[in-house]
């Protein structure tokens, strides 16, 4: 086994000895600090070695153990210990690679000196407090600044020596920030206006070391920005570059890391601290731009992108992004690419963080629970809302377009929903969040945010679930024939029990008559279609008049006579067929060649109905075929007795070839 010996102190390095502990390896990595050692995986194939070590002592180390290369992922401020390193692998003749931490692009709002001193000089000559964020080894050197006692507040790391080294440059114990990072744009930021800074003090720590974070928040809190100039580096390769050479040299497989990010409403104030967290370490930030200018930290490296074919592709192009974070807005499992996107990076290591999700958050906001909310999305997607609004107390809707939340209301009001209360989230989790709540019918006519959050909530949802609704909710009316015919009440309800109709089927309803069926089955299939198939105009009017009474979006009258009427609908998997107009076989053919294992009802009273539906039972390859004979008796009122008056008989035929598994 192959033998690595890293020099840590850095990100880059501990995600390398993260990233090793899973190799067929052996890897020993040095810190200066035992808290350094602590941030570093121990066990397996790695050892940790915490102190600080001379040269001597470098150089006794790597001629007691043969290391196959060393890897120098030190700081670029640590000059001396580079050195120290450099030499000792040099005079043992062992490989040597120095990992380079990437420089800042370099802007015009900051100040840059050549070290310590020169900053401490440079300071005696401006006024107004200074945070330090260069570490407790210079604080002596800035201590010589003007009034640097009470202008100073130091930013290091919660270790005794750091502490010591405060008391000894002078540092009041109150101007102590002892704390570990990495630190958000956000949180230097708070800390800049917590000690009123006029000067941040910084050492250029590259993209990895949150540079461009720290220029961002100085900038934000109005102070200036006093650089501290990178000594002399020696060459080397970045993070990626090292990746590549030691998958070359020692046969090593790193898959890229991504990271699925679900941030929320928008806002970083409701991002969980593990999202924020899992942004600021990526090389580069992929999603919809919106996203990205709300979740990137300064100076980040992002891709805009919302295809999660086109956001693979650029993961697989970009092997130099080790770590990818992808950005998906609020919550990764509630209407999010996740589910698309996680298949094409089988070959990556992918994590998954859930988000604060709008549904939870505009509830909140609500002061409501949402245990009991049905929940769709009519973002980018055709979806009839009017079934689920009937159908539930309460729906919510993510709701997209410009007349998104118009429309919506607009719809509830035309289909007889428009006294239901409509609370409508735009810009959640922003400075201008807006919360507006009213009836549909008011509500329509309003102009809202091509992007919002809808709750609707209706006090009288359906409360029936069964069908067989009275013969009187249906208009009859004179047609040319006389009274539109129409299938009775008890009828259609062994009619519909029979054709056992799923929430999404598609139906046709042949010879609809007045509708009694077709609008039957449209409540019932509420994610469905129906299509009522009438070839009398007269009675076509009637139907459209009853659809209208009943407010069902799902159902579309169909004027002709079947199967010629059919011809370009689409495959049903459901059909009623109450009047053939003579046409039984040819219909039956036509269904069975639109799709082979569509379930048929069909009612008959005249004795040559029944017989021509009993053939057409023998003739036609159905392996299920039943047939049922329904006798109703009404009460009805003479004088002073109440009759039973009985109805002519009705045979119901249910025909169905299974699909063979």
């Amino acid at each position: 086994m192959c033998k690595i010996c890293i020099f840590a102190g850095t990100t880059e390095a501990r995600r390398l000895v993260e990233l090793l502990s899973t190799q067929p390896v052996s890897v020993t990595a040095c810190v200066a600090t035992e808290y350094g050692e602590t941030l570093l995986p121990e066990g397996g194939n790695v050892t940790v070695r915490s102190g600080r070590i001379p040269v001597d002592g470098i150089i006794q180390m790597l001629s007691d153990t043969k290391f196959d290369l060393v890897i120098d992922a030190t700081h670029p401020y640590a000059a001396s210990i580079t050195e120290s390193v450099a030499r000792a692998c040099a005079e043992t003749g062992t490989e040597y690679l120095r990992l380079l931490r990437e420089e800042s692009d370099k802007v015009s709002d900051f100040t840059c000196v050549l070290n310590a001193e020169a900053a401490a000089l440079f300071l005696s000559k401006t006024d107004g407090n200074i945070l330090l964020t260069t570490g407790s080894k210079d604080l002596k050197t800035y201590s010589k600044v003007k009034d640097f006692t009470d202008r100073a507040y130091a930013r290091v790391l919660p270790l005794d020596a750091s502490l010591a080294l405060c008391r000894e440059a002078g540092v009041l114990p109150s101007h102590i920030l002892a704390m570990q990072g990495p630190f958000s744009e956000e949180m230097d930021e708070a800390m800049l206006r917590a000690v009123s800074a006029k000067w941040l003090v910084t050492k250029d720590g590259g993209e990895a070391g949150g540079f461009a974070a720290k220029v961002a928040a100085a900038r934000k809190a109005g102070a200036n920005v006093l650089v501290i100039g990178r000594p002399k580096q020696r060459e080397g390769k970045s993070f990626s570059q090292v990746l590549d050479s030691l998958e070359c040299r020692f046969g090593f497989r790193f898959a890229q890391s991504v990271k699925i990010v679900g941030i929320g409403p928008g806002s970083r104030d409701a991002m969980t601290q593990e999202a924020r967290r899992a942004i600021e370490e990526a090389d580069c930030l992929i999603g919809a731009r919106r996203m990205l200018d709300a979740a990137a930290r300064g100076g980040q490296k992002t891709y805009a992108a919302i295809a999660p074919q086109e956001i693979a592709d650029f993961i697989h192009a970009h092997c130099e992004y080790r770590q990818s974070a992808v950005v998906m807005s609020g919550d990764t499992g509630f209407f999010s690419g996740t589910r698309k996107l996680l298949p094409l990076l089988s070959d990556c290591e992918v994590s998954v963080l859930p988000g604060l999700s709008s549904l939870s958050y505009l509830c909140a906001k609500l002061q409501t629970s949402y245990e009991d909310v049905h929940v769709v999305s009519l973002h980018g997607r055709a979806h009839d809302i009017t079934a689920d609004v009937r159908a539930h107390a309460r729906v919510f809707a993510l709701v997209g377009g410009e007349n998104g939340v118009n429309g919506l209301c607009r719809t509830l009001a035309e289909n007889g929903l428009g006294t239901v209360t409509v609370s409508v989230g735009e810009q959640l989790s922003y400075e201008d969040e807006t919360i507006t709540t009213g009836m549909a019918e008011e509500l329509q006519s309003k102009a809202f945010a091509p992007l919002s959050a809808v709750l609707i909530e209706n006090d009288h949802p359906d409360a029936i679930v069964t069908h067989g609704l009275p013969d009187e909710a249906f208009l009859r009316g004179a047609g040319e024939g006389g009274v539109v015919p129409m299938t009775k009440s008890e009828v259609r309800a062994v009619a519909l029990s029979k054709l056992r109709l799923t929430e999404r089927a598609v139906c046709y309803d042949i010879g609809a008559g007045t509708g009694s069926v077709a609008i039957e089955m449209a409540l019932q299939a509420k994610h469905g279609h129906v299509y009522a198939v009438e070839r009398r105009d007269d009675v076509v009017e009637l139907l459209k008049k009853n659809q209208a009474a009943f407010h069902v979006e799902n159902l579309t009258v169909v004027s002709g006579t079947a199967p010629e009427a059919c011809r370009d609908l689409p495959a049903p998997t459901h059909v009623f067929i109450g009047g053939s107009a003579g046409n039984l076989r040819d219909i039956l053919s036509m269904l069975l060649a639109k799709n082979p294992h569509v379930r048929i009802v069909a009612t008959a009273v005249s004795l040559e109905s029944i017989a021509e539906l009993t053939a057409c039972m023998k003739d036609f390859a159905f392996t299920e075929a039943e047939t049922v004979s329904v006798q109703i008796a009404r009460g009805k009122k003479a004088g002073s007795y109440h009759l039973m008056a009985g109805q002519n008989p009705v045979y119901i035929f249910t025909i169905q070839s299974e699909e063979k598994l």
